[in-house]
């Protein structure tokens, strides 16, 4: 004998229940998204009744969301801008310097007690590192250039060991960088900036003439690619000779190097400065609880110190946004206020139709809320105006972030919502027969 499916209490099969279910959840969904919609166009009829009002009460919003994304822009350009142009020496590259980062003048003065760090450093460094991929030197000093009448001053002529142009990321545009034998012999050549083709050499093939930087003259051997500016001074006005010229014509005791080491990657940067921080004390005789008296640095430490001046901007700026978010949120709310006071009769009107107090409190709050939104799109064409005026005008790198432009709608909208609140409720509080007896 067969058996008989099995049937539900009601005698329905379990799968009609289920569909009616669906249905049930689906008729539903549509009623609420209906009631949303036409929620939706009722605040945007309402706002669009009393344009200069509604545009008036939105300053606050506007120059709060305005203020915001164009500080989150200058900060997000800046450290863009910082990363690419100031903090970036190389990959995994990291540096054995005599001062590193100072901050205080307190720091400057502790800072020139501190020995030299000399080439004699630089190699027992290259001797003895065994994480190192490459180790690499340079001094540098300030000097004027000139090639026939012309000159060029603060020009930052360098000398520097041959594998400098690899560790620093040096691209040749022209010629060759400087060799290890130009450095045994001593030979005087130079690897210069591009600054310096355009001022000595606009329209001549540079390599073969020669430049001179005070009392020497040097044959240029290349031309580097442009590097381009940083914070408004000039990353490509240099001239680099072998570190061996420099020592017999520049080197002064007053003079430092500075020892540049990359690292094989980057999970080896970590254990790199550790190797050269433990050679160097042990160089210097230092006991274990003493400070270092050199400084190391690696683009990390110098992001780690732009951080934290970043951080106390974005602290002023989020103080200021919260000023302009306080107050528009106030007016937002007196402007919703006397809006229930001018339609206590359309109120009325809708509760007669059959309308409940939760379409009312969704009408004024949607309208709160999307009266805020639209100082929020409006404060965010403003911060893109601003930030297009200052990259073309002052050519100033800035650079809008999507984040920037999601956190302020969230956070406009959430200030309509927060100060429509109390409107609405009052809104819906009223009186049906109390509202439709209201002059209208």
């Amino acid at each position: 004998m067969g058996v008989a499916p099995m049937e539900g209490l009601s005698g329905a099969p379990p799968l009609a229940g289920t569909v009616e279910v669906s249905l049930s959840r689906f008729t539903r969904f549509k009623r609420a998204w209906v009631t949303f919609f036409e929620t939706f166009k009722l605040s945007l009829d309402a706002l669009r009744a009393h344009k200069l009002r509604s545009f008036l009460t939105l300053l606050g919003v506007i120059l709060a969301v305005t203020t915001l994304v164009s500080v989150m822009s200058v900060i997000a350009g800046l450290n863009m801008y910082v990363a690419t142009r100031v903090a970036d020496m190389g990959a995994n590259v990291f540096v054995v310097d005599r001062f590193g980062i100072i901050t205080s003048r307190d720091m400057f003065l502790k800072a020139q007690k501190r020995p030299m760090v000399t080439m004699e450093d630089y190699k027992r460094m290259r001797e003895s590192m065994k994480l190192a991929r490459a180790v690499a030197a340079e001094e540098d000093r300030n000097a004027q250039t000139r090639s026939g009448d012309a000159i060029m001053e603060n020009t930052d002529v360098m000398g520097a060991t041959p594998n400098f142009g690899d560790v620093r990321n040096l691209n040749v545009a022209q010629g060759r960088f400087i060799t290890q034998a130009d450095d045994e012999h001593h030979s005087d050549v130079v690897f210069i900036g591009p600054d310096l083709v355009q001022k000595f050499f606009p329209n001549t093939d540079p390599i073969g003439k020669t430049i001179r930087a005070e009392n020497h003259t040097y044959l240029v051997i290349g031309v580097a690619e442009p590097i381009g500016s940083a914070f408004g001074q000039s990353q490509d006005n240099y001239m680099i000779m072998p570190i061996g010229t420099f020592l017999k014509s520049w080197h002064r005791p007053i003079d430092w190097a500075t020892i540049f080491i990359e690292a094989p990657n980057a999970e080896l940067m970590s254990a790199s400065e550790d190797e050269a921080r433990m050679l160097m004390r042990a160089w210097r005789h230092l006991p274990y609880d003493a400070p270092d008296n050199f400084a190391i640095l690696g683009s990390d430490s110098i992001m780690a110190l732009w951080n934290d001046l970043t951080k106390n901007l974005a602290f002023v700026a989020m103080a200021l946004v919260s000023v302009f978010l306080v107050v528009g949120g106030i007016v937002i709310m007196n402007i919703m206020l006397a809006s229930v006071t001018e339609r206590t009769r359309e109120i009325g009107l809708r509760r007669s139709l059959g309308a409940r107090k939760k379409h009312i409190l969704m009408q004024f709050l949607t309208e709160s809320a999307v009266l805020a939104a639209s100082g929020g799109l409006i404060g965010i064409l403003c911060a893109y105006l601003v930030v297009y005026l200052a990259k073309t005008l002052i050519s100033m790198p800035m650079e809008t972030p999507i984040s920037a432009v999601v956190l302020s709608l969230v956070i406009s909208t959430g200030v309509g919502l927060f100060f429509g609140i109390f409107p609405a409720m009052r809104a819906a509080k009223l009186d049906p027969i109390e509202a439709l007896r209201a002059d209208g």
